[in-house]
């Protein structure tokens, strides 16, 4: 789970707009919140005639690096597929600890849904998708869907729940002891999931409890599509296994996709058809015959 060191360094520049997409960037979703509190939304510039589902992307690093120009979904096409997107910055660990990273994305898909309306979003439609670090918090914002505990600031009269989630090799169980005893680093105070909650995961089972997604699985948690190579040596694939496996005995519906010899991201992550998969589970799960 230990995931690399990150160098700092000036931002990426902000890659071009798809180019049948419109993009409004730098979107705060806090008022006079920190800088990393806004996001950037996609939206096609072909008018559908209704409200649009929407992706909502978060991205890894860490959980202390990268940031939202990295838009998998908005890179790939899926403006052209028929959604809206949105790409979310978020608090990183250097700054505040779990659960401000979680929060932040609730408060991002809140104003979200306050501003609907205004962006031809359907506010009934929403997915969040991430990979690595944003796997890990998309599959918290799929599992605690039914908790207004990690709800706090505004727009409060507004859900942070998601219908469908697509985590592609987050980490799922800080207090998975067989990893943990095979891999003593893991819980030490210098990774990058001790920095996260604050304290060494070893002697803080209580607080990585709390930030592990298999915590929170119950029958009401959103679909989740799972995507994890076979030789990822940062987050093992076991962590996926076992979320798939909580969500299932849950009764939630859930789809392990395993790709052989793939590791911890790479093209395979953004072939063709794997892209047709994700578009035809979200398509599955946001029926606009469900709202």
């Amino acid at each position: 789970m230990t995931l690399p060191a990150l160098t700092g360094g000036a931002p990426a520049a902000q890659p071009p707009a798809p180019p049948d997409a419109k993009i409004l960037r730098d979107i705060p979703y806090v008022t006079g919140g920190h800088e990393r509190q806004k996001l950037d939304l996609y939206l096609p510039k072909k008018k559908s005639g209704r409200p649009l589902p929407l992706i909502v992307w978060v991205h890894g690093g860490g959980w202390r690096g990268s940031d939202k120009g990295r838009c998998l979904p908005a890179a790939n096409g899926f403006t052209a597929r028929g959604y809206a997107v949105a790409s979310i910055g978020y608090r990183l660990s250097d700054t505040a600890v779990f659960p401000a990273q979680l929060e932040d994305c609730k408060a991002a898909i809140r104003w979200l849904r306050a501003h609907a309306t205004s962006h031809d979003i359907d506010p009934d439609r929403i997915a969040a998708w991430g990979s690595s670090a944003g796997g890990h918090l998309v599959a918290l914002l799929g599992t605690t869907g039914d908790t207004r505990a990690f709800d706090t600031g505004e727009n409060l009269d507004f859900s942070s729940g998601v219908q469908a989630v697509v985590d592609y090799y987050g980490p799922t169980d800080f207090c998975d002891r067989s990893l943990l005893k095979e891999k003593p680093s893991l819980g030490g105070p210098e990774s990058a999931e001790s920095r996260l909650i604050g304290a060494a995961v070893r002697d803080n089972p209580e607080k990585a409890a709390a930030a592990s997604p298999v915590t929170y699985v119950t029958k009401s948690d959103a679909a989740f599509f799972i995507v994890h190579g076979t030789d990822d040596p940062v987050v093992p694939i076991s962590q996926s296994r076992r979320l798939d496996a909580a969500l299932r005995k849950a009764g939630v519906f859930s789809k392990l996709k395993v790709i052989e010899g793939a590791a911890h991201g790479g093209p395979e992550y953004a072939a063709r058809g794997l892209l047709d998969e994700v578009d035809a589970f979200l398509t599955a799960q946001l029926k606009p015959s469900a709202r």
